[in-house]
C-alpha cells in the first residue's frame, strides 16, 4: 500500500500502516484533502485513480503524470458524472465538481477475464469460442493487440462505442501462433493479462519476450517467478528476468501440481494450461477464483 499512501499523504491524508511495513492493515483518519500535482514513478490505474478520486474533495486542481498511460475507466467514469477532468499525453487532470449527477451504469465484459477464454480457443485444438460483450478500451485491451501481433484468428463482432466503454463479442479460433516482444507503453494495458499471455507464448513459434514489467512482482504473488516456476515444472522453457520473462515456444506440456498461493489469475491461467497438457494439472488452492470471477470453473466447464 506504500504506492497509495504515498501521494495520499502528500495531499494531507492521515494513513498509517499498523505494521509498519507499508502494507495493510492501514489506520485512515479523515482530513482535509490539498491538490498536487503527483509524478508517479509506475503506470498503475489504481495509483492514478486513487488519486483522481482524492482529488474530487480537495481544494483546487489536482494532477497525475505517469510513465505510461495506465488504464482510463475512472476518467471515463468521472466524465459520466459531471466531473470535468482532462487527459493530456500521460497526466491526468481533476477539477473538483460542485456536484456530481447521478447515471445509470453500463458495465461491459471484463476483458482479464475473458482472456482465459481467449487463450483456451487460440491454443486448444479445433476450438471456436464465442465470448460476448467483451470491453475492448484500448488502455484496457492491450492483450488484443499482442494476439494480433502473435497472429492470432480473433474477430470483432457487434462492436458498440455509445455506452462510453467500447465493447464487442470476440469470436476465438484455434491459430498457428508466431513469437513477439512485448514491451513499453503497451504493459499497463494487459499487466494483469501477462500471465495467461505467458501460457499462450509457449504454444507460439520461436521466443516471446517479455520486458518492462516488475510490476508483476508486486501483485497478488510475484508473479514473474510463480509463472516461470510452474511452467517449467510443466515442461516449458521459461527464463525469468528482473522486469519480466523469456519464453521459447513449442514444449509440450505435462500435466504437474501447481501451487498458485491464492493467486487468482494463476490459478485461471493454469487451468488453461492444464487442459492443453499431457496427464493430470491439481491446482492447489484453486478455489482463489473467486477474488475475481466466482463463477470461473462453471464456465470453464461449459466449454466441453
Amino acid at each position: 500500500m506504500k504506492r497509495i499512501i504515498t501521494p495520499l499523504s502528500m495531499m494531507g491524508a492521515d494513513l498509517v500502516s499498523l505494521k509498519d511495513n507499508g502494507c495493510a492493515p492501514l489506520k485512515i483518519t479523515g482530513k482535509k484533502l490539498k491538490a498536487i500535482h503527483y509524478q508517479s514513478p509506475v503506470a498503475s490505474a489504481q495509483v492514478k485513480s486513487a488519486v483522481l478520486l482524492a482529488g474530487l474533495y480537495a481544494d483546487g486542481i489536482t494532477s497525475v503524470t505517469e510513465p505510461f498511460v495506465s488504464r482510463n475507466h475512472t476518467e471515463l467514469m468521472l466524465q459520466s458524472f459531471g466531473v470535468s477532468i482532462d487527459c493530456q499525453d500521460k497526466t491526468a487532470t481533476i477539477h473538483p465538481p460542485a456536484d456530481l449527477i447521478a447515471q445509470d451504469i453500463i458495465v461491459p465484459g471484463d476483458i482479464s477475464s475473458a482472456a482465459y477464454f481467449i487463450a483456451a480457443g487460440l491454443i486448444t485444438p479445433n476450438s471456436e469460442i464465442l465470448i460476448k460483450n467483451v470491453g475492448i478500451n484500448p488502455t484496457r485491451a492491450g492483450i488484443l493487440k499482442v494476439c494480433e501481433a502473435m497472429g492470432a484468428d480473433i474477430t470483432y463482432l457487434s462492436i458498440n462505442k455509445d455506452s462510453g466503454e467500447p465493447t464487442a463479442d470476440l469470436l476465438v479460433r484455434t491459430s498457428d501462433l508466431k513469437s513477439t516482444v512485448i514491451e513499453g507503453e503497451i504493459i499497463p494495458t494487459l499487466i494483469d493479462e501477462l500471465p495467461v499471455i505467458a501460457l499462450i507464448a509457449c504454444f507460439a513459434q520461436g521466443t516471446t519476450i517479455i520486458r518492462d514489467a516488475q510490476e508483476l512482482k508486486v501483485k497478488e504473488s510475484n508473479r514473474i517467478d510463480l509463472m516461470a516456476n510452474n511452467l517449467n515444472a510443466m515442461g516449458a522453457k521459461v527464463t525469468p528476468t528482473d522486469d519480466g520473462m523469456i519464453i521459447e515456444g513449442g514444449y509440450p506440456l505435462t500435466g504437474t501440481s501447481i501451487h498458485c498461493k491464492y493467486d487468482h489469475r494463476i490459478a485461471m491461467t493454469f487451468t488453461i494450461a492444464g487442459m492443453n497438457a499431457s496427464g493430470e494439472t491439481d491446482i492447489i488452492d484453486s478455489e482463489c477464483v473467486k477474488v475475481s470471477y466466482p463463477g470461473f470453473y462453471e464456465d470453464f466447464e461449459s466449454l466441453f
